[in-house]
């Protein structure tokens, strides 16, 4: 029997879960087909911005001094995804070729679903494993982001993105006015270059070259070269199709989110090529309670960059006295940025609220937007 205590933290852990209803859904659409195939993007767009409006906001702060112990049904969501994630994946892969009654626009519309949830859920409980020291948690990102031929995105954001976030150097902070479409494009060339430097870098300091064995992109190669193999084996070159497919709708999906999480927002220069460290004012944050769940509280962006380390159930809420807030959670931004005009619209007055309420003495902001297009008052 369960204790009572590991009862109560069970309950409040159980909305976190929700993105397990997500795999039934893929399953429903591979075996039924016709309008079933877009549950999935309706699912976690639509539904969850429309749950978002009923459930308000979580302004409470857990403990931040919570032991592990107290995490365990947090936890255990982020280590059995990528076994289900996996077993869903392939299946599929290998169900899909050969499903007479799928047509190709279902089989289309039915991995682009499948991008949303290797992105939406797949890459941000990813994300939340390779921030912790615990080698296995670290294995199962790679293991997810190996199956969105993204591996690189590991070295990117604990090297670059971290480190110089809300800089030029940082190829992840969306710059004021520049567009999705311009910013997408740019961060796919850019990332896995600042990636491959870094650990280069890296190396260089212990007198290594690059292609030596303890350099992760080896890794990050084998396990998406293994993966292209096995869609090939169970799918033939449908099934790779669709695999690479899955792996663009779920790359383009996270670079959608890192473009919200950033946009506009700077850190002072100090002069001789220093900048002041991070705050939670150098990140958008987000309290929508039911978007937090399937993002396990991704949204509290401002004390993840704050505090790296600390576990999503942990992370810290603030108000807009300490980080600047989207009016939306990032279902709505997401899909909001996607149409410049009414992005530019709904952020560039708050961009410019921002700069006013913490660096009125900057009067200069072009040092700040490069590669951005002139910005219009």
């Amino acid at each position: 029997m369960i204790p009572a205590a590991q009862v109560a933290r069970l309950q409040r852990a159980l909305p976190f879960w929700m993105s397990l209803a997500l795999i039934p859904l893929a399953l429903t659409g591979a075996f039924v087909g016709g309008w079933t195939v877009i549950l999935l993007p309706l699912s976690t767009w639509w539904l969850f911005a429309a749950l978002d409006q009923v459930t308000g906001l979580e302004l409470e702060n857990a403990d931040p001094e919570t032991g592990e112990d107290h995490l365990f049904w947090y936890r255990l969501i982020t280590l059995i995804w990528a076994p289900l994630q996996f077993v869903t994946l392939f299946f599929l892969i290998w169900y899909v070729p050969q499903a007479d009654h799928l047509g190709t626009l279902e089989r289309v519309v039915l991995f682009f679903g499948m991008g949303v949830i290797s992105g939406t859920v797949g890459i941000v409980y990813a994300h939340e494993l390779l921030h912790q020291s615990n080698r296995m948690e670290r294995w199962l990102g790679d293991l997810l982001l190996g199956m969105v031929i993204y591996g690189h995105f590991r070295s990117e954001h604990l090297l670059v993105h971290h480190r110089y976030v809300g800089t030029p150097r940082d190829p992840v902070t969306a710059r004021y006015n520049e567009s999705f479409h311009r910013f997408f494009p740019r961060v796919l060339a850019q990332c896995f270059r600042s990636a491959f430097r870094a650990e280069k870098a890296m190396l260089a300091r212990k007198g290594k070259p690059w292609w030596d064995l303890s350099n992760p992109f080896w890794r990050y190669w084998g396990l998406q070269a293994a993966f292209i193999a096995l869609a090939l084996v169970l799918g033939g070159w449908t099934g790779l199709a669709l695999f690479l497919f899955q792996a663009v709708c779920a790359i383009w999906q996270l670079e959608l989110t890192n473009y919200v999480e950033h946009y506009g927002l700077t850190r002072k220069h100090l002069g001789d090529g220093k900048y002041e460290h991070v705050m939670p004012r150098h990140s958008w944050n987000a309290a929508h309670k039911a978007s937090n769940w399937l993002l396990i509280n991704l949204q509290r962006h401002s004390d993840h960059h704050y505090k790296p380390d600390r576990r999503f159930p942990l992370l810290q809420n603030y108000s807009e006295t300490d980080a600047p807030q989207l009016p939306y959670g990032y279902p709505v931004m997401t899909v909001a940025a996607l149409i410049p005009p009414v992005w530019r619209r709904v952020m560039n007055p708050r961009v410019r609220k921002w700069r006013a309420m913490y660096y009125p003495e900057i009067t200069d902001w072009k040092p700040y937007s490069r590669a951005a297009t002139p910005m219009p008052r």
